[in-house]
């Protein structure tokens, strides 16, 4: 009825990147290994309760009131003390934005830089949630894949080239959602030295970097950042809390003006009481050794998958081994259609779940791979998901056809 009335960005003919992401399965039985989410059972509920608490037993009534539209000053001043420490940037409080969760801080950088078809770069596959943030600024995408090491720089590099106007690079360089991949220290710097001397901007989305199972985290690219063409964006929801919908950037200059007005337009500011409890869950707890704690859990999750695809996956199945994060990515041989495959009769009876690769390229054009989430569940959980859908698997590159 009001379709004509309605802005492009929001066209109800084109749906948003993020909807039906996830098959609804409401079999007792059934396993999914397609939501991103971190291990509820490894969130700290008492200490955080208490943090609450201590929150408003210190501020009491001025709590609730209107706060500093960056966020609480005294957690922007840990969190730039954090990436100062582990990501080796130098930068203060003052360059420091809270947001709701880091795919707000995803969406404020596209809305303060992006207009109707301006070009983008994105690493193919890329973060689904990205591209639902992007798209409603209808940019123009080009896709440059990935290496074992992360970004093609190569690749990125002729495209750059054929399109001198890009105006933007998205790149998870930590433990890549949705490959799991880790973009290297050399070519973290020389992802800023292109950047440099083709005029875009890096969009670093890092949430995922304190999780490396046996390493600390490596440099952030805004470590290497001499022009402020870097914007780090990075999360609690990994580390503490989703529904903390915390999330946090760096920015410098007249990017940081830039972010600030777009943001004062959309929300003021973001929760107070959730800062201020956090900073007191900061003040009372060693986040490090609560890493820790997840670090060993996910690393054993995570070898539990590598274990499985080694057991039930067919042959012909290509993976990633990663070393940090939610993720590993399973490619197929050219032709099945896991989108398709999801939907089959037997699959829906084996009742285990993943999301296709088609939701991880602005052009939805290939077929044959799929992300699997392995941070909720338990070891034994995931041996039996993953057996039921190396069964599927198998019979699908058994009887495989081309379908386009």
């Amino acid at each position: 009825m009001y379709n004509d009335l309605l802005a492009k960005r929001v066209n109800p003919d084109v749906p948003s990147a993020l909807s039906g992401l996830f098959v609804n399965d409401p079999d007792p039985s059934a396993i999914s290994f397609a939501a991103g989410s971190p291990n509820e059972s490894l969130f700290p509920v008492a200490a955080m309760r208490q943090a609450f608490d201590t929150a408003i037993d210190t501020q009491g009534a001025h709590l609730f009131q209107y706060q500093s539209s960056q966020g609480n000053p005294d957690l922007r001043a840990k969190l730039a003390a954090r990436i100062g420490k582990w990501g080796r940037v130098t930068t203060t409080a003052d360059n420091v934005v809270l947001t709701i969760g880091g795919q707000q801080a995803i969406e404020l950088v596209a809305k303060a830089l992006l207009n109707p078809g301006d070009e983008v770069a994105v690493e193919v596959p890329t973060y689904v949630g990205a591209l639902a943030a992007l798209d409603l600024y209808q940019p123009t995408y080009y896709g440059v894949g990935l290496q074992g090491d992360g970004l093609d720089l190569d690749a990125l590099e002729t495209t750059l080239k054929r399109h001198p106007g890009i105006k933007l690079l998205y790149t998870v360089p930590d433990f890549h959602n949705p490959t799991g991949v880790t973009m290297s220290v050399a070519k973290r710097a020389q992802l800023v030295t292109l950047a440099n001397r083709y005029n875009f901007i890096i969009l670093e989305d890092s949430p995922y970097r304190d999780l490396g199972y046996d390493q600390a985290p490596l440099p952030a690219i805004k470590s290497f950042d001499t022009e402020g063409r870097v914007v780090f964006v990075s999360s609690l929801s990994k580390i503490l809390m989703p529904a903390l919908r915390t999330g946090w950037l760096v920015a410098d200059g007249e990017l940081l003006d830039a972010i600030m007005k777009v943001r004062l337009a959309s929300d003021l500011e973001a929760t107070g009481v959730t800062h201020a409890a956090i900073n007191a869950y900061l003040d009372a707890n060693d986040l490090d050794a609560h890493v820790a704690v997840l670090k060993a859990h996910y690393r054993e999750q995570c070898a539990a998958m590598v274990s499985a695809l080694q057991r039930y996956f067919p042959d012909e199945a290509a993976f990633t081994t990663p070393t940090g994060g939610f993720f590993d990515w399973v490619t197929l041989p050219a032709g099945i259609d896991v989108d398709a495959l999801l939907r089959t009769p037997a699959m829906l009876g084996a009742h285990v779940s993943y999301v296709p690769s088609t939701n991880f390229y602005p052009d939805r054009d290939v077929h044959n791979g799929l992300r699997l989430c392995f941070s909720g569940l338990t070891p034994a959980v995931i041996d039996t998901g993953m057996r039921r859908l190396g069964e599927q698997m198998k019979v699908a590159v058994r009887g495989v056809k081309p379908v386009f």
